[in-house]
């Protein structure tokens, strides 16, 4: 699992290492020589797109996400389990009909291109699908830890968003 984790880490930080070099330089290209770089911003769009839902997958499993914890921290253990656990299912309930929906915009986008270099959009669309389809795995594996009691519910473990 941890080698798993570490490949939707390193995939969402490459995406966004490649947002902020194509930002970079295409504001330098447009300052230094009044040009820019062709398709940057449909480039940038679905770069930001891949990112965001790689970002789910990790976040979603690790309950890192920003969350406020003025109920958890005044439960019990097994309260915070509880807690933690409604708050998995619930978000696994919204992910799944987002990951089916991105995946039918993949078999729906046809020649769908860029506006400049006219490239296909459906490979994007399918890097993005599979992050999302991936934060929909890690929250159904972040389920069954729960359930096993082999992830704590403690807000010193790392990861625990507050």
């Amino acid at each position: 699992m941890n080698r798993l984790l570490r490949g939707v880490e390193n995939m969402a930080a490459f995406f966004l290492l490649l947002i902020a070099l194509l930002v970079t330089v295409n504001v330098t290209v447009r300052y230094a020589f009044s040009m820019q770089i062709p398709d940057w911003y449909d480039f940038s769009k679905q770069l930001q797109a891949i990112a965001l839902f790689f970002g789910i997958a990790l976040t979603t499993y690790r309950a890192g996400h920003i969350c406020v914890d003025i109920i958890w921290e005044h439960l019990n253990k097994r309260g915070k389990w509880a807690l933690d656990l409604t708050a998995i299912v619930i978000t696994l309930i919204f992910l799944i009909p987002t990951a089916w929906m991105i995946w039918v915009k993949v078999s729906s986008t046809g020649t769908q291109a860029t506006s400049d270099m006219r490239i296909p959009l459906v490979p994007f669309y399918v890097v993005s699908a599979i992050g999302a389809t991936l934060a929909v795995v890690l929250a159904v594996a972040r389920i069954i830890e729960l359930i096993r009691g082999t992830v704590e519910s403690d807000p010193s473990e790392p990861g625990h968003g507050s």
